[in-house]
């Protein structure tokens, strides 16, 4: 690995003939930034390389390979799973906030975008065209990149998970080689269709970067609908919303769905009294109307209906479809609220009708409502298992009721039906904390100052960490699967013995040296 003095020199001489002096950072806030994600850091790269283009990519990867440098590329930086943190010393972060440019093709109706465009600028882009994405980002899409989520893979607008978006990649190996999948590797080259022989592109979905590094991707488009209804249940139990999830998913109507547990209900939405960020959610109710009288009768809806029956419920699943006419959506709606109303109730739609106007929303849930850490994890369950496994995480959070109590801690869950056939439980933990330099500069100014400051608690980050890792030990048992494996879920551990050896095959193949993302998908560094 480049770690002796003279190759550094060498390798940062060579970075810098690639992208300039202003665009190699080698300073120590900039190396810890962007090698701090939401939850932590181990080592600091020697240096950030900041590309302008793809050609710029290839050859730092292609240096990267000839010094024997270990390279992590860092999208928009949501991360907390480890994906872009390095594990080992003497490496290189390729940091694609550079890498802009956005490919309409209307007449085969396909984007393709390069590494740094983020899902709200390509949602922008395309909504001035009338087009969007069927999957068109996460919540976390103002800073998240499309490359990045088909790296990690993403749920939450739009149906299924972003790989299943994707059409064809543009890979750099970790030789510095370009490798494009599906049609976009033919002699005529023109990414339209992912399935010509074997699937290439789905190697590179969820592989956290460890196989080869995503330049570009291609996705299908399709017309916008414009037409939504959006709408709010409450139930009483773990099980009652879990059965109607699941029936409601088999319709496959709605846009998207998720749930909040009552900690996360009366945390999250409950405890924040920023006046600016309501503002703001006022706004974007107004600007995803179709009309100043539609967007004033929601506004005037939620006003009258107040928060009490939200902050109240159990359980609160929240619910957005669309059409392509009002009454195309009132019949996916009217479907939907069939089996809804049959195991709980409705109540006031303000938070689905806020996420619509604004899906992207600035990042000031990385903290807590009260400034608190936060620390996400989940697991995708086959429906048959989620009660039994509900009933083993309430219990193992009864078994450390004491821990939580005695540093202030407390867990939340979020829910979503993904497809027809899984089901997202992701509990959350947060606990007093120090900031780090991650969140001192993505969490807005405006709110972060209003928020509470605390002293480093290593003790309560720590039983944090091991009862995230307790919990994904009973999932596992459970039968789950995870996204943003990164270095933190097991990915080898346990399966099939052919499957290991295929992708320690590939990895071999693809990173004959292991310098792509050391650590990430169990392999190793």
């Amino acid at each position: 690995m480049a770690t002796a003095a003279q190759t550094v020199t060498d390798i940062l001489g060579r970075l810098e003939q690639i992208v300039g002096s202003q665009y190699l950072l080698t300073d120590d806030a900039e190396r810890e930034f962007y090698a701090t994600d939401v939850y932590r850091s181990v080592k600091l790269p020697i240096a950030v390389a900041q590309p302008a283009t793809v050609d710029e990519m290839q050859a730092i990867v292609g240096a990267c390979f000839e010094f024997g440098a270990p390279v992590i590329v860092r999208g928009g930086g949501a991360s907390y799973t480890d994906g872009y943190v390095h594990m080992t010393d003497g490496g290189i972060t390729i940091d694609v906030s550079r890498m802009k440019a956005i490919a309409i093709n209307e007449a085969d109706q396909i984007v393709t975008v390069e590494a740094g465009v983020t899902w709200s600028e390509l949602w922008e882009t395309l909504k001035a065209n009338g087009l969007k994405t069927a999957f068109w980002g996460p919540f976390s899409g103002l800073n998240a990149t499309v490359c990045g989520s088909m790296s990690q893979n993403s749920i939450s607008h739009g149906p299924g998970v972003s790989a299943e978006a994707a059409l064809s990649f543009d890979i750099i190996t970790g030789t510095g080689e370009m490798l494009s999948t599906g049609t976009a590797g033919n002699r005529v080259a023109n990414p339209f269709f992912r399935f010509f022989g074997p699937d290439l592109a789905g190697l590179f979905t969820g592989d956290c970067g460890a196989l080869g590094v995503k330049a570009r991707v291609t996705l299908a488009l399709e017309k916008r609908r414009e037409d939504f209804e959006a709408a709010s249940f409450n139930f009483t139990s773990f099980e009652a919303m879990h059965t109607a999830m699941r029936r409601i998913a088999m319709l496959q109507v709605d846009e998207e769905n998720f749930g909040l547990d009552a900690a996360l209900q009366q945390g999250q939405i409950g405890k924040s009294d920023n006046v600016s960020t309501k503002v703001e959610m006022a706004k974007s109710v107004m600007k995803s109307s179709g009309s100043l009288a539609k967007g004033a009768k929601q506004l005037a809806k939620m006003a009258v209906a107040g928060d009490k029956k939200l902050m109240q419920a159990s359980y609160a699943v929240h619910y957005i479809v669309e059409g392509h006419n009002e009454t195309e959506a009132k019949a996916k709606m009217d479907a939907l609220k069939a089996i809804a109303i049959e195991l709980g109730e409705e109540i006031p739609n303000s938070v689905p009708a806020v996420v619509r106007g604004m899906p992207f929303a600035p990042f000031t849930n990385v903290v807590g409502p009260k400034g608190e850490r936060w620390l996400p994890f989940h697991g995708l369950l086959p429906h048959s298992s989620c009660a039994d496994f509900h009933q083993a995480l309430e219990d193992y959070k009864e078994s450390q009721a004491h821990i939580l109590d005695e540093h202030g801690m407390f867990m939340g869950r979020m829910f979503m039906a993904v497809g027809t056939n899984a089901f997202v439980y992701e509990p959350t933990f947060y606990w007093p904390d120090e900031q780090t330099i991650y969140h001192e500069r993505v969490v807005p100014e405006e709110h972060n100052k209003a928020l509470p400051r605390y002293e480093a608690n290593e003790v309560a980050r720590s039983e944090a960490k091991r009862m995230k890792m307790d919990i994904v030990k009973i999932m596992q048992d459970h039968g789950a699967a995870h996204f943003q494996i990164g270095k933190q879920y097991p990915l080898l551990d346990g399966r099939n013995d052919a499957s290991v050896a295929l992708i320690k095959a590939v990895k071999a193949a693809l990173d004959p040296k292991g310098i792509l993302n050391p650590g990430a998908l169990g392999l190793s560094a």
